[in-house]
């Protein structure tokens, strides 16, 4: 033990305390008076909110007391306090039933975090060049308020801006209304794995636009096209919990299920079948199923509906996509076609899914119907074992609709001077999440003032203005309105279950102080002293309570009824729609598919500055703290790679070095990379590790929804190193050594 940890567990009693070292400056230690009352060895279960993704779910947090590192008055030091010391899922939540994912048991970690930012930050030297200097709080919020009066003065509040991820809760509704109020647009919200497309399509073939929630402990019979409902899509904990009653929760009855995609997912590895098929054909292959269902009268002819209606040729038996038409176009052998189809008919109830990569094509809201119309003739929309829509509480609050991130970013980079002249960066890092054809970071810097809220560097809020560190989730009031997972509305909703360790604030506080602050105060004016009372207004005196001890509360008369009989239209034809895959990149230049795919620690990224994430071995490769391209001995054995080998991915908009992954669970014609590591700037955890595969996507849409059609792009690939990161020249003598990966 060193001297410096060794000090931090010596007994100080009285006031603050120096205790130095030799008299060396460098390992003085503060060790500050508790601000509470402790009771060594006594363990607290607080509530509290997974914040890792939108699936909402509950927690418990273990608190007890500990020594921590701590900044006060600009002074590091140590104090005794209660702190978080484990997560784990809430029992009484109704979507994660007492699990949590290990990502969510890993979000302990942003806390305690050695890089995370533990005062305002103002930048001294050139954007992006992480050249920052501390600034007090009254003076940073004071120069983000001129900033906000100078727009006003000059009529320019439209020029206000802010980018951040989906998801509903109090805290959008609250920057919406910011916003809304100051006389800016509405958030401009971006995913890089987003579900906008799946939610459209359930707009039109069911009336909601929201995510489905499957009831698949009640299924007898699943199959999934391309969607990881068990890994990284929508609420894999309640989704991987019903599954599990599916397979073994019932007496003499063990559902049966197939997954169909190019690339084994980890959902796929607990498939009875997996269906190899070419990228872009999901839906060809849906309705190949719905085919023979409909000739051979295994189901009414009009049990479609509405959603059958959508799909063109639907009234004639779709007679286009017969058994062998879809051999031709999926590579699904027509004999398999016609068994699966059975099956799915015969062994009900039955449920079809789609997410993911079929998805994120040009015609991805044809794939997304096209499934939507197969469960249609299942009879398996809102009854037991089939799919389903989770009541949702309404919306807080209205603004003038926000254009896609890509379109404000194109805007920014055509005009003389930037339309956004104030930029606000909320919990998205958009530099790296974005294809390099949407120019994302050259926008942010032609921004004339960026302030970022983040609690960490990262590649986008390194190119900031001005910092404004948010709490730790666990430091403050945290909500999240489920979208799917359960069969009531509700609100996860816990207060913080430690103080904060830093001289940070919560976002929406901060928020709301400005508001108060600004010469012109918006109208009609944001009156809550504080986000827990707007909270509390939100949810209602007579649930608070409940919320606040349980960590979450159903919303009761507020939200919409859990069928598929919504009053919404949409607008679109069938003519509007494609139906076949279009691939960015000429097939005789790049003859390869490439998929990106949602890490299963990462997902896109967001969390790789997480160390037990860097280190948890991936399930389907082991590998950790790195990146790695899935080839298919066929193709690898054709040119000459080998495992570890360190390959060159290209297409034509960029290149990316990983080894090779030699794997029989993908497709000879495609390659694969996790997304979520390549970050230039995001902690020591994550700066400078492995590549991010998003950088050689083209800048291709799906054509609907406008959405990054992150499955549609054309690669090559090239083999450049040894397993050990040494490169090789192509006329066969190697270079200097030089590693590639960590």
């Amino acid at each position: 033990m060193d001297r410096r940890n060794f000090i931090k567990l010596t007994a100080v009693t009285g006031g603050a305390v120096t205790l130095a070292s030799c008299g060396n400056p460098e390992h003085e230690l503060i060790r500050f008076v508790p601000d509470e009352d402790l009771t060594p060895g006594l363990a607290e279960l607080k509530p509290g909110v997974c914040p890792l993704c939108s699936a909402g779910c509950g927690t418990t947090v273990r608190v007890m007391q500990a020594d921590v590192d701590t900044v006060r008055n600009g002074q590091a030091g140590v104090v005794t306090m209660s702190v978080a010391k484990k997560l784990e899922g809430n029992a009484t939540h109704p979507v994660n039933q007492g699990a949590l994912c290990a990502r969510g048991q890993a979000a302990i970690q942003i806390a305690y975090h050695p890089d995370r930012i533990t005062q305002p930050l103002k930048r001294r030297g050139a954007k992006g060049s992480g050249d920052f200097q501390p600034i007090e709080w009254d003076a940073a919020i004071a120069e983000l308020v001129a900033q906000l009066d100078k727009l006003t003065a000059s009529n320019a509040q439209a020029s206000l801006a802010c980018w951040t991820r989906p998801g509903a809760s109090a805290r959008h509704d609250l920057t919406t209304m910011f916003l809304s109020r100051f006389g800016a647009a509405a958030p401009t919200t971006f995913e890089l794995f987003g579900d906008d497309v799946l939610r459209r399509a359930n707009l039109m073939s069911f009336g909601r636009e929201q995510l489905p929630t499957f009831d698949l402990a009640a299924s007898r019979y699943a199959i999934s096209f391309g969607a990881d409902f068990l890994g990284t899509w929508n609420s894999p904990v309640a989704q991987a919990a019903a599954y599990g009653r599916m397979r073994q929760g019932r007496r003499g009855v063990r559902g049966a299920f197939v997954q169909a995609e190019p690339r084994m997912s980890l959902t796929g590895a607990s498939a009875d079948e997996w269906v190899a098929i070419r990228p872009g054909t999901e839906g060809v292959l849906a309705l190949g199923l719905a085919h023979v269902i409909l000739r051979e009268k295994l189901r009414p002819a009009d049990a479609g509906g509405r959603a059958g209606a959508l799909v063109d040729g639907w009234s004639k038996g779709l007679p286009d996509y017969t058994p062998q038409a879809i051999e031709q176009k999926t590579g699904v052998k027509a004999a398999r076609v016609e068994r699966l189809a059975r099956e799915l008919a015969e062994q009900r109830p039955s449920v079809a899914l789609i997410a993911g990569a079929p998805l994120a094509h040009a015609h991805g809201l044809f794939q997304a119907l096209a499934v939507n119309a197969l469960n249609a003739l299942l009879g398996s929309v809102g009854t037991p074992g089939g799919v389903s829509f989770m009541p949702q509480v309404d919306a807080a609050a209205a603004s003038r609709p926000a254009r896609p991130l890509r379109a404000v970013a194109a805007d920014i980079l055509a005009a003389d001077k930037s339309p956004v002249q104030v930029l606000l960066l909320d919990r998205l890092n958009a530099v790296h999440a974005t294809p390099p054809g949407w120019r994302v970071r050259e926008a942010v810097l032609k921004v004339p003032f960026v302030v970022s809220f983040g609690s960490f560097l990262d590649d986008t809020s390194v190119l900031a203005d001005l910092i404004l560190p948010d709490h730790a989730f666990l430091e403050s009031w945290t909500d999240a309105r489920p979208e799917s997972g359960a069969t009531i509305a509700l609100t996860t909703v816990a207060g913080p279950a430690m103080k904060p360790l830093y001289q940070t604030r919560a976002t929406p506080d901060v928020l709301l102080d400005i508001a108060k602050k600004l010469k012109q105060p918006i109208k009609p004016e944001l009156a809550w002293p504080s986000f827990d009372q707007m909270l509390q207004a939100s949810i209602g005196e007579d649930a608070w309570s409940t919320a606040t001890k349980q960590g979450w509360v159903e919303i009761k008369g507020k939200g919409q009824p859990a069928d598929s009989k919504g009053q919404r239209s949409e607008g679109k034809g069938q003519g509007d729609i494609a139906r076949e895959a279009v691939f960015d990149g000429d097939a005789a230049q790049y003859p390869f598919y490439f998929l990106p795919y949602a890490s299963q620690a990462f997902v896109d990224g967001s969390v790789a500055h997480l160390p037990w994430l860097q280190e948890m071995p991936d399930p389907m490769s082991t590998a950790m703290w790195s990146s790695w391209v899935e080839i298919n001995p066929q193709t690898a054995g054709r040119l000459g790679i080998g495992d570890g080998d360190v390959v060159e991915i290209a297409s034509a908009h960029g290149t990316v070095r990983a080894p090779a992954l030699i794997s029989p669970g993908i497709a000879p014609d495609v390659l694969a990379m996790p997304a979520g590591q390549g970050h230039e700037t995001f902690t020591r955890y994550a700066s400078g590790r492995g590549s991010n595969p998003v950088k050689v996507l083209g800048p291709s849409v799906e054509q609907v929804t406008g959405a990054l059609a992150w499955a549609a792009t054309r690669v090559k690939v090239t083999r450049v190193g040894e397993p050990d990161g040494t490169l090789i020249r192509f006329g066969g003598s190697l270079t200097e050594a030089e590693h590639t990966h960590r």
